[in-house]
């Protein structure tokens, strides 16, 4: 199945292979890594939301200092 990826404005590097990508499938949201497109994880959009409302809110700061 052929999906469309998208990646965020913010990703770092000049060859852009170091950044998440998500992308819509039916009712899924599927998540990789650009710099190894094989591994995908797949969740909802529940889930999806609530961490990204936790990113904004700071909660994971610290995982990335």
């Amino acid at each position: 199945m052929s999906r469309a990826w998208r990646k965020s404005s913010y990703s770092a590097g000049t060859q852009g292979n170091e950044c998440v990508e998500l992308a819509a499938t039916g009712g899924a949201i599927c998540l990789r890594e650009s710099d190894d497109p094989r591994v995908v994880l797949t969740t909802t959009p529940p889930p999806l939301a609530a961490f990204i409302r936790a990113a904004k809110a700071g909660e994971f700061d610290g995982l990335t200092e």
